[in-house]
């Protein structure tokens, strides 16, 4: 059987056995087993702690500590049903008994007794002190080192993902020692239990022997304190190494060796107190009846210890000095380069105030993740993979403000105060919070607090969190500039996987009839109106066809519309029925006269008063038809559509202009006239 399939199972069958252990009699020969087992395991666990580099590596501890205490104390269990029942408890309590003690029971009690008072008073106070001071210390830290985390995030000094590795090792730390804290207790409750097994040994095992036995005081007496003793010396000394295990993983701070190595390279770091502790090692043993051998060797040993760390040390301050010499002969770094790097603009930013960094935790679910998810979706639905976005702290903002800014400059901002939820819809006036306005869609809602939730949703509001309302927001702002966010970089990878499957159609395009960069502006005003370019060999196959008449952006943006009509249609529909504001006839045909065409594309020609007429009507027209639910589209002609989608746009009325062409080439699909607009005769 593959032994990586039972690793998940040793702990449950490892307490499962411990179960058994209290319960079903062992025999002396396997009581011997177990024993050195758990000898054994104490030490392993003990050297680990003194390998580590930080208690992290050891997060398993705590578990691991539980575990080890229950089998001593089913192995007490199993060992004091034989002692009473049979005075007899295996060989390795008889030989700590017998042989560790010299048979004198006396001396055993003293030995016991110091043991004990080395773990409780000793190790395991201050074990249990240090886990305790640890635990308060890390949770009082943990909002500034997410601070810092933050800051060296925003300043680009980490990435993303190096950024949530740190905020998982500051919550996995203040996790470890919060366990700590709490599996310190076991260590002292592992001593009590020990001084109470014994004398519980003790005189049952005086009582058995004198009742059922038929040996009097003394032999009894004898014969049951040795292997009291012995039982409680085979547990107290597994104890013992577990308690030091504990005092050492809670006071071992992180460093970038093992414990042995950091000891032994921090002691001999300067050479004189090594020397003065030779030289006084030496006096000592001056001393009129000093063993005056042992100190001249010990001093001599530190004398020599001192003097080879002095060489150790003049060695590593010449080799500093060479590879600082080197270091000048080598051409100083281009501080350009460096001020460079910090001026680029990040294509993506989302600053939060500095009261809800909390949004970015680091949990499966928190804003970083969402905006992962955010950046998915828009590559399926648009065919563009946006840039990384970087989120980071700004004390300039407002409390429980954020901003979202593309290429430097702000796109949006919006509200997502500290524990609060934003609830649309329903009785809002029953809700305590503060009004506000939601930034997509425009809906009126309120900040109610967390508690709240139940009862909006009971009042038939609709309740989102912060993190949703960040991410609708920067879907909304990642959608309308996604054409800014096309860069030509983009473009050529998009056009070298489009080659990989098919070369042919890339390179009957680019750069056979067009450059790359005029593929780029193609995709680009195609994103600009948010017609997605995951279909890109249908696109160059029209650029194809229609580049041997025109070379205009205009052109090839139109006859790539037309190549995807369905698409767009599709994506303008809802439930299958396409909401369009048509133009009145009349003055469509008045539009049409006036249409220009010059070498960079089509232009609508007219008075500004016409235009205005027509941009208040389409947004009249278009803001009824959102109210009611619906999706409204405005169609026209085909040589307007270009030129008026750019008007509507710079005139702010949200809404996506499609040629009576895209409008009816999806089969099955039904167009529904909602509003004629135009001019003095508009209709509605």
């Amino acid at each position: 059987m593959n032994l990586e399939k039972l690793k998940p199972l040793a702990m449950p069958i490892g307490f499962v056995l411990i179960v058994l252990l209290l319960i079903v009699p062992v025999p002396a020969p396997l009581l011997d087993v177990l024993i050195v087992v758990s000898i054994s395991l104490s030490l392993v666990i003990l050297l680990n702690t003194m390998f580590v580099k930080k208690p992290l590596d050891f997060s398993v501890f705590p578990s691991l500590l539980l575990a080890a205490t229950m089998l001593r104390l089913g192995i007490n269990v199993a060992s004091t049903r034989l002692v009473l029942g049979e005075a007899h408890a295996g060989q390795v309590i008889d030989a700590f008994g017998q042989v560790a003690v010299g048979g004198n029971m006396v001396i055993g009690f003293v030995v016991f007794l110091i043991l004990v008072i080395i773990q409780f008073v000793v190790i395991t106070k201050g074990a249990e002190r240090v886990s305790e001071v640890g635990a308060r210390f890390t949770l009082d830290a943990m909002p500034g080192k997410q601070m810092a985390i933050d800051a060296d995030l925003a300043a680009g000094l980490i990435t993303e993902d190096q950024a949530r590795t740190r905020r998982g090792e500051v919550t996995a730390e203040a996790d470890f020692y919060g366990a700590m804290d709490g599996a310190s207790k076991f260590v002292k409750g592992d001593a009590i239990a020990g001084i109470i097994i014994l004398v519980i040994n003790l005189v049952g095992g005086v009582v058995v022997g004198m009742m059922m036995h038929g040996m009097d005081a003394m032999e009894a007496l004898e014969t049951y304190a040795l292997l009291s003793i012995g039982d409680g010396l085979v547990t107290i000394i597994p104890s013992v190494l577990m308690a030091t295990a504990t005092g050492m993983i809670v006071t071992r701070s992180t460093a970038d060796d093992d414990l042995g190595t950091s000891t032994t390279k921090q002691l001999s770091q300067f050479s004189t107190p090594l020397v003065v502790a030779g030289v006084a090692a030496i006096a000592m043993g001056l001393i009129p009846g000093m063993p005056l051998l042992t100190f001249l060797i010990l001093g001599a040993a530190l004398i020599l210890a001192g003097r080879a760390a002095s060489k150790a040390r003049a060695q590593e301050a010449e080799d500093a000095e060479k590879t600082k010499a080197a270091d000048a002969v080598q051409p100083p770094k281009d501080p350009g380069a460096d001020l460079i790097a910090r001026m680029r603009t990040s294509p993506v930013e989302v600053h939060l105030a500095t009261d809800i960094v909390d949004l970015a935790n680091g949990s499966p679910d928190d804003l970083v993740a969402r905006i992962r998810g955010v950046r998915e979706q828009m590559a399926l639905s648009l065919g563009l993979v946006i840039p990384q976005v970087r989120t980071r702290d700004n004390v300039e903002l407002l409390p429980g403000t954020y901003r979202i800014l593309i290429a430097g400059t702000t796109a949006a901002e919006g509200q997502a105060p500290a524990r609060r939820l934003l609830a649309l819809g329903g009785d809002l006036a029953a809700l305590p919070g503060a009004p506000t306005r939601e930034a997509v869609f425009g809906l009126d809602g309120k900040w109610i607090p967390e508690e709240m939730r139940t009862t909006a949703e009971m009042a038939g509001s609709a309740v989102f969190d912060r993190t949703t309302v960040v991410t609708t927001q920067l879907a909304s702002v990642l959608e309308r500039h996604a054409a800014r966010l096309l860069s030509r970089a983009d473009v050529q990878t998009m056009l070298d996987a489009v080659a990989a499957d098919s070369p042919e159609t890339v390179e009957d395009v680019v750069p056979a009839l067009v450059p790359a960069s005029t593929v780029h502006q193609v995709l680009q005003g195609l994103l600009s109106e948010g017609v997605p370019i995951n279909d890109l060999p249908r696109i160059l196959e029209t650029i194809a066809q229609r580049a041997g008449t025109s070379k205009v952006v205009e052109h090839l943006v139109e006859a790539s519309r037309l190549a995807l009509a369905p698409v767009i249609a599709e994506r303008a529909s809802l439930d299958g029925v396409l909401t369009a504001v048509t133009l009145d006839p009349v003055f469509e045909q008045g539009l049409l006269e006036g249409l220009r065409t010059g070498p960079e594309g089509s232009t609508i020609t007219g008075s500004l008063d016409v235009f205005n007429r027509l941009a208040d009507g389409v947004r009249t027209a278009v803001a009824s038809r959102v109210a009611e639910g619906e999706q409204p589209v405005l169609v026209c002609g085909e040589s307007l559509r270009a030129d008026l989608a750019r008007k509507l746009d710079s005139w702010s009325v949200d809404v996506a202009v499609l040629s009576y062409t895209e409008a009816s080439s999806q089969p099955g699909m039904t167009v529904r006239t909602a509003a004629t607009v135009g001019g003095d005769r508009a209709l509605a």
